[in-house]
């Protein structure tokens, strides 16, 4: 007995333990109301559905004795009393019948009659039609935690991130039983994993929502519950206090997972990726921006700069008072061992402190104040290094704009996670939103993510909350994110006729102004000889040639789906690749963007083209490609 309680048997791809014993069924990795676990014998047909619905194992087991009783003495129309008070009663091995009871109004208490319509009951399990899955593979090539953005529910039919994420995780399986065949015949691909990360409960278990109580006014009560569960957070993450609760949680759940999903699958060798929908992915963002490189990087770093300290730290101060005409304070920043970097974090109470007078300061102030300016226009943080040298570098380069990101980012302890993310995923991101809005207008082509390499940004076009990073990064060139190839290898067939459409609106347009630009010029030139009349007909041609140029331009694809467009320089931040990536929006959400626009907010979870995305690159750092490479695909 004391054995058979410890009997677990891991089920739906070791997310889910059934506890044999006590015949429940408890979540590994989230938290879970315990479900319960039948051994199913006897069943009757529902109401609804016809389907067969399993008696609870005790009543199936008094059905057992009186059917064994009737089948040994040869007594039939045996009656039985469910503890629902229906009645079963068993005419003949074949032909046993469960009655659902009918009360007629004026009765105080029901009682079990044979009234209503009957339902067939069965023992066992033969002929009963049931889909039995056949499970998912084994072997797992790669862990993904996914973080959840405001509120408790992830779709428009307010579902909680965990089943949104169990969507997700059933499509990236039919999607590698349809794109990585051939992989798969190999066993060169198991399947990936997904794990929800929810950081929503515990922010809100804080005590907060009883303070939000107190001062929410009682009109319109729904919408304000609403507000002060979902709208809020946006508001509690800008909040250095909530900040500090919600990176804690994100980096801390994320942290025992991976531990916990170690301890369960000792075997485990691949990577572990990171995706975030909507403000999720800027809390894995901040995250990301915060994380130690590696020792050897920071060891070359810090070597660097106590060299750039030694020699020009004080010779930098030298050169800015030098410059501000403030030379004979020198010796007083020599004294106190100022350099570039302190001198950038002076205030006017330290240099009061430091014996400096009034206008000598302010000019100090000013300047520090200029530079630091300048400094907000790029992401803090875009170098791995931590220190900033005291010679002059080009501010689109190096640590300088370290400071940036310090001033913008709200002001917490940023965790550390226990790997190395191989890619970030942001599906329908406000990044570069909120960047902009912090006072960063341009990152660095040479940053990446100091512990990971990839980053792709993927949205509906649709999407009110999403917003591109690649124009953050090349803001002196116009052009488009690449287009999400359909997961069935083409595009959408309303797309194509409106890309044609544009075309020959394009070429009747050059056409009509070429005609009318010829005609124009035959009314306007009086007769002349016949030799001057050649030399108009050549001047036609060469002016018309140009206006013929366009058609031949107009031919081409739209920029979006260009072949060429991965020639665009959009820097380290994802490796050298693109990194805005737009879904095709589906025919019916063509016709209205307005109604359509809260969907393809929260469409990411039932995607096939986004989790194919995800699924390739994924497999691509493992060299493992798509069975048919997909058309505009990178």
């Amino acid at each position: 007995g004391k054995e058979q309680e410890d009997v677990v048997v891991p089920t739906s791809g070791g997310r889910y333990d059934v506890q044999l014993r006590r015949r429940r069924r408890v979540a590994v990795y989230w938290e879970e109301e315990a479900a319960e676990v039948r051994r199913c014998t006897w069943f009757y047909k529902g109401d609804k559905d016809n389907k067969f619905i399993p008696y609870s194992e005790s009543f199936s087991e008094e059905l057992e004795e009186a059917y064994m009783i009737a089948v040994t003495l040869g007594e039939w129309k045996k009656k039985l009393e469910s503890p629902n008070r229906e009645v079963i009663i068993l005419h003949n091995p074949k032909l046993m019948v469960h009655y659902h009871p009918v009360a007629s109004s004026d009765d105080w208490v029901s009682t079990p009659t044979e009234q209503g319509r009957p339902r067939t009951v069965k023992r066992g399990v033969e002929n009963i039609a049931v889909e039995i899955p056949s499970g998912e593979p084994l072997q797992i090539d790669h862990l993904v935690f996914v973080v959840h953005g405001i509120g408790p529910a992830c779709d428009i039919r307010f579902r909680s991130i965990v089943q949104c994420v169990n969507d997700f995780r059933n499509v990236s399986l039919s999607m590698l039983q349809a794109h990585f065949k051939k992989a798969q015949e190999q066993q060169q691909v198991g399947r990936v994993e997904f794990l929800p990360v929810n950081w929503h409960s515990s922010l809100h278990s804080t005590g907060v929502d009883v303070d939000l109580e107190r001062i929410t006014l009682p009109s319109i009560n729904r919408l304000r519950h609403f507000i002060n569960d979902t709208i809020l957070d946006v508001f509690f993450y800008n909040s250095s206090t909530y900040c500090q609760t919600i990176v804690d949680t994100v980096a801390s759940e994320m942290n025992r997972l991976h531990r916990l999903f170690l301890q369960r699958n000792p075997h485990f060798k691949g990577g572990v990726s990171i995706a975030g929908h909507s403000l999720g992915s800027l809390i894995l963002f901040d995250l990301l921006t915060n994380q130690k490189a590696d020792p050897e990087e920071e060891e070359h770093c810090a070597q660097g700069s106590r060299t750039a300290s030694s020699t020009g730290g004080t010779e930098g101060v030298k050169e800015i008072l030098k410059k501000l005409e403030l030379s004979e304070y020198c010796d007083l920043f020599e004294k106190e061992k100022m350099d570039r970097q302190a001198l950038f974090l002076c205030t006017e109470k330290n240099l009061k402190e430091m014996g400096i007078p009034l206008g000598p300061r302010m000019k100090i102030l000013h300047y520090i104040s200029s530079r630091t300016e300048t400094k907000v226009c790029f992401l803090h943080g875009l170098c791995s290094c931590r220190h900033i040298p005291s010679h002059p570098v080009p501010l689109t380069q190096g640590p300088l704009s370290n400071l940036a990101i310090l001033l913008s980012q709200v002001s917490a302890n940023y965790p550390q996670l226990n790997y190395k993310p191989t890619i970030f995923f942001a599906f329908g991101s406000p990044i570069g939103m909120f960047l902009t809005v912090r006072g960063v207008k341009r990152i660095d082509p040479n940053y990446s993510l100091p512990t990971c390499k990839g980053f792709f940004n993927i949205y509906h076009p649709f999407d009110p909350v999403a917003y591109r990073i690649e124009p953050m990064i090349v803001p002196d060139l116009e052009f488009e994110p690449m287009l999400l190839p359909h997961h069935k290898g083409r595009k959408r067939m309303h797309l194509e006729l409106k890309e044609g459409l544009t075309r020959m609106s394009v070429d009747l347009k050059n056409n009509l102004l070429g005609s009318l630009r010829v005609a124009w010029q035959s009314f306007t030139r009086s007769p002349v000889p016949a030799l001057e009349a050649a030399s108009t007909e050549a001047e036609g041609e060469a002016e018309a040639g140009p206006e013929k140029q366009p058609d031949t331009k107009a031919e081409e694809p739209p920029a979006a789906v260009k072949e060429e467009s991965p020639l665009i320089n959009v820097g380290r931040l994802n490796g050298g690749n693109r990194i805005d990536y737009v879904l095709q929006e589906k025919p019916i959400e063509s016709f209205n963007e307005y109604l359509f626009a809260l969907q393809g907010h929260l469409c990411y979870w039932e995607s096939e083209d986004t989790v194919l995305l995800v699924l390739k690159e994924i497999y691509q750092t493992q060299g493992i490609t798509l069975d048919q490479p997909l058309p505009g695909s990178q």
